[in-house]
């Protein structure tokens, strides 16, 4: 199928389609909002009407791609309730923002309500993009034939098919069961008592994403676009969003969670299963093996890079994934994105050349620091790790041109520890001039407190990762291939424990990371001895390979252990302290989480106008 061209999915609709076209959901908003047609009676000349959409393919082209703007953008991670995306590794105990602004701390101390303006954002923004994507399924075979052939119609319907049932994979994620609104568009004159409508058991939520999901991949190229084509949905997105699904739904949170045992609509029927079904995580293991065997290596593969020695090489590698747009292993990315997170995770440099003078506000946790393994393979807390508590040495790091006194915790870490963490004294990431840039965080350094009041890192700890020259129209990374194949060996240890797979898929991913790998021959760590050691290892290992890609925020709630992730005191180095004194480990907050945090709440203005919509447990 010969494919169409424009200038950026997400770039052309900020350009264009938001400045001319009328968004057809505009009046209905979140399902509950008495419909208005005044903008149809008064048409500005410069706007489209619904009439126009079809008539030529720039229009519906531009329609589409309006569609595509409404993915998240995790690059905006700044969470303010402005973007339709959030910080969730802030949210989680990856990280923790500097900014009182920044809506995580809200969620972090329990201060966060159903009345916020944060909490609605997604709602509005899904339901709107679910609203359009249906009205683009129904209408796209009557476009104008002459412009817009079979074979374009049959892809773009697909496309927008996919694209509502991520939208509403996006908000299960978020809120829990939703309400599903069917094929037929909402009519815009639909009086409010009509659009009283209830949320769907879960099951039924993810049934109805896979079945989409699956139709929308019988009509799509398997082939991942290139030059400006970057960003569109295939068979293989579809698919692994698939996979995605399938996982959440096996999970503990919603596979046999008693403590949702009251968790119904108004009229009392149930929105969660109490049963554990075994069958699901059956059904999520042959969901990503279906996905490895059709595009892996086809279509995609891991990345990896070169070095001087191995450990350089597996550094560059697991550096340049993120960095390296639409490589080999990028399943999916938001395309032309805005971004923060150069200023966000560059340290303050005082004294240095602006563009390496950032805010550094986005500081790691010392938990998320622990979690990284030590260069033998081995986490910190095993006595054969060689891991020094205290203490300085004489060490290089992957990313430096020397070695330097480094405290002894952060030294013959694994390089995704260099790829993920900014560290005091170590050299930062781009250079200028002839003086090397090293980062300090004590008190007084060049990074510290005294540079700033807030324009530091909270924790003496900066996210180094997915930091590139410029953010300009990047792409914002949403799934890679590390993550099917560690969504893969997840649901086969819990379906199938003895599968060989398992420890082949996990390993796959220590072996680009340049660490040993589990099993019994030489130079090997010994395989986990039992399903739940195993279930361990791999959760451990997607902590650390999926660090800061707003991963862990949904792991965590997904398997229900965030009330012990994410609850109690954070830890970081001592801000307020210079020399041997800063290295000194500091409680930066004590962070609250309840059996409600598990779940955005449901906007409170959507409860007010809909009797039939219930609340999430434990919300107001």
């Amino acid at each position: 199928m010969t494919r169409y061209t424009h200038s950026g999915i997400c770039d052309k609709v900020k350009h264009s389609y938001m400045k001319k076209v009328f968004l057809i959901l505009s009046a209905v908003l979140a399902l509950g909002i008495t419909a208005c047609n005044k903008y149809l009676d008064q048409v500005p000349d410069d706007i489209l009407t619904i009439d126009d959409i079809f008539k030529s393919k720039t229009n519906t082209d531009n329609f589409l791609a309006n569609i595509y703007f409404s993915l998240p953008n995790e690059l905006q991670q700044r969470f303010t309730g402005n973007q339709n995306s959030g910080a969730w590794y802030a949210a989680s105990d990856e990280s923790k923002y500097t900014w009182s602004f920044n809506y995580t701390n809200n969620m972090n101390t329990g201060a966060w309500a159903s009345t916020d303006g944060e909490v609605e954002t997604y709602w509005t923004n899904y339901y709107k993009a679910i609203r359009n994507a249906s009205y683009f399924v129904q209408n796209i075979d009557n476009a104008n034939s002459v412009e817009v052939n079979d074979g374009f119609k049959k892809q773009y319907k697909a496309e927008a098919r996919a694209l509502r049932a991520m939208f509403y994979f996006f908000m299960v994620k978020i809120y829990g069961p939703v309400i599903l609104l069917g094929e037929a568009p909402i009519d815009i004159n639909t009086p409010a008592d009509q659009l009283q409508f209830k949320r769907s058991h879960i099951d039924t939520c993810i049934n109805y994403i896979v079945s989409e999901l699956d139709k929308a991949a019988a009509d799509l190229d398997a082939s991942v676009p290139g030059g400006t084509e970057f960003g569109r949905i295939t068979s293989g997105v579809a698919k692994a969003y698939k996979v995605e699904a399938l996982l959440l739904a096996a999970s503990p949170l919603w596979n046999g969670n008693a403590d949702y045992a009251n968790f119904k609509n108004p009229d009392g029927t149930p929105l969660v299963s109490t049963t554990y079904d075994a069958a699901k995580w059956t059904k999520a293991a042959a969901a990503a093996k279906e996905f490895l065997d059709t595009y892996v290596p086809s279509q995609y593969s891991l990345y990896t890079a070169s070095g001087p020695d191995a450990f350089t090489a597996a550094y560059n590698a697991c550096s340049q994934v993120t960095t390296t747009e639409w490589n080999q292993e990028w399943i999916y990315a938001r395309s032309n994105s805005g971004s923060y997170m150069r200023y966000d995770r560059t340290p303050f440099h005082a004294g240095f050349p602006a563009e390496q003078h950032g805010a550094g506000a986005n500081g790691a946790t010392q938990a998320m620091v622990d979690a990284y393994f030590m260069a033998n393979g081995l986490p910190i807390s095993d006595a054969g790790s060689g891991y020094v508590a205290s203490g300085f040495s004489n060490f290089k790091a992957p990313f430096d041109n020397a070695a330097r006194n480094t405290y002894n915790q952060w030294v013959n870490r694994e390089p995704r520890f260099y790829v993920g963490i900014t560290y005091n004294n170590s050299y930062w990431l781009y250079q200028t001039g002839s003086n090397p840039i090293i980062t300090n965080m004590e008190f007084k350094g060049n990074s510290g407190r005294s540079q700033s009041t807030s324009d530091v890192s909270p924790t003496g700890y900066i996210v180094r990762k997915d930091v590139m020259p410029n953010d300009n129209g990047r792409g914002a990374l949403m799934l890679r291939l590390a993550n099917i194949f560690l969504d893969y060996a997840e649901a086969l240890n819990e379906s199938s424990p003895a599968n060989a797979d398992i420890l082949k898929y996990v390993n796959l991913i220590r072996q680009r990371a340049g660490i040993p790998q589990y099993g019994s021959g030489e130079g090997m760590i010994p395989a986990p001895a039992s399903q739940d050691a195993m279930r361990e290892a791999i959760r451990a290992e997607r902590r650390v390979e999926l660090a800061f890609e707003s991963v862990r925020y949904f792991d965590t709630r997904r398997w229900k252990i965030a009330k012990t992730t994410n609850n109690g005191p954070i830890y970081g180095m001592n801000m307020n302290g210079d020399g041997t004194a800063f290295y000194q480990k500091t409680q930066i907050e004590n962070r609250i989480f309840t059996d409600k945090d598990y779940l955005f709440p449901i906007p409170n203005k959507q409860i007010l106008i809909n009797p039939n919509l219930a609340q999430n447990p434990g919300w107001k």
